[in-house]
């Protein structure tokens, strides 16, 4: 696990700042949990929405209260994906649909099943102006094996499956066809073996991907 997760911290971490190079000015982080790029890598004009459950955000909230953390430029916002429409929250909260983003999803889409995932990114997708861009990580398996005995398998196995179960892995070819029907056009997909760090072949793929023409 110390490897796939290396090499998405590597391409997550470089969409951020080739983003940020790129003049986009809003990063939206769902699941964001107890994401640091917002410290990492705050700079003047770039403001950070993280998304994630009610209860998470009122710790990370208080937490980063007593580091001191400068939150100006960052908005800590409350949804629960399996009860809310994601568009909304974030127009309340301050996001702005004129201006292109970057949206991470990050070790998230595993959780929810396909119909939360579809809704989840039109729903982004929706406030996402020209120009915006989605990168993801999508847990998927070979051709051939049979999609639920993986995620029941892998669940068997899983500390802590109990309380938050994985719920889509699937082969790539139908989690990008997925990722499209979506509302988002893949420009790049990798295996996250490719990075150098050790990973397993064919666990996790990385995608970077543009908001298709409303």
């Amino acid at each position: 696990m110390r490897a796939h997760l290396e090499a998405r911290t590597r391409f997550f971490d470089s969409r951020v700042l080739s983003a940020i190079d790129a003049g986009i000015t809003q990063i939206v982080i769902l699941g964001a949990g107890y994401d640091d790029r917002a410290l990492r890598f705050r700079c003047p004009g770039v403001h950070f929405f993280e998304v994630d459950h009610p209860g998470t955000q009122i710790d990370k909230r208080l937490r980063l209260e007593r580091m001191g953390a400068d939150l100006d430029a960052v908005t800590l916002v409350p949804a629960d994906f399996g009860e809310e429409e994601v568009a909304p929250v974030l127009e309340r909260n301050g996001h702005r649909d004129d201006r292109p983003s970057l949206v991470l999803a990050e070790g998230l889409l595993v959780y929810l099943d396909r119909d939360a995932i579809v809704a989840l990114l039109r729903g982004v997708g929706r406030r996402a102006a020209a120009g915006s861009e989605l990168a993801a990580s999508l847990a998927v398996h070979p051709e051939g094996f049979d999609s639920a005995w993986v995620v029941s398998r892998a669940n068997a196995t899983r500390p802590g499956a109990e309380a938050e179960p994985w719920r889509t892995i699937l082969p790539a070819s139908a989690y990008l066809d997925l990722v499209s029907r979506s509302g988002w056009t893949v420009v790049e997909a990798v295996d996250d073996a490719s990075l150098g760090t050790g990973a397993v072949p064919g666990r996790s793929v990385l995608v970077l991907a543009a908001r298709q023409a409303r």
